[in-house]
């Protein structure tokens, strides 16, 4: 994503899940946060998967985030490797739409921990906002553009409020 060392892992499932975790890491580089994505499967690629969360932190990650769909164990399967924290994104599709991703990602058994954010697009932002929050506890850039953010996101709220408060009036 850039010419910086990533710091953030973004893993995915299949190819086929770019369309929506590209919100990943279109969200970090807003936040100028460095990330590296590959595809890597829990069920396909075992030993891959295993290999990368064994030496993520050797490399200089600090967060892994994994999406996948259907019986969604790659965020598990990572995390059972690593002592770096795992962000898991649940996808939407498959004969449950997602629920069974969803089930998945947040069963895990004690002393394997993966924060789970939303199903689908929701939930890509959120791994991305969630990593940044994580990287902000020793960077207070990042925690900056952090307050910018949430500002920026209550100015909006505001602003719906004020025009569905000028439109009532209207109709008053």
């Amino acid at each position: 994503m850039s010419n910086e060392k990533p710091v953030v892992a973004v893993l995915l499932g299949s190819d086929s899940d770019w369309e929506t975790v590209a919100a990943t890491a279109e969200t970090l580089k807003k936040f100028g946060v460095s990330c590296e994505v590959r595809v890597c499967s829990a069920h396909r690629t075992p030993d891959a998967a295993a290999d990368f969360a064994q030496n993520a932190a050797t490399r200089g990650f600090k967060v892994i985030i994994a999406a996948a769909g259907s019986a969604a164990h790659l965020a598990g399967v990572l995390a059972a490797h690593t002592t770096l924290p795992v962000i898991g994104v649940p996808l939407k599709g498959g004969a449950l739409d997602g629920l069974d991703a969803l089930l998945a990602t947040v069963q895990m058994p004690a002393g394997i921990p993966v924060a789970t954010v939303a199903l689908g697009q929701a939930g890509a932002v959120n791994a991305a906002l969630l990593a940044v929050q994580i990287l902000a506890l020793t960077d207070s850039d990042l925690q900056a553009k952090l307050i910018t953010h949430k500002a920026a996101l209550a100015k909006k709220v505001e602003e719906g409020n004020q025009r569905i408060q000028a439109e009532l009036r209207k109709k008053a």
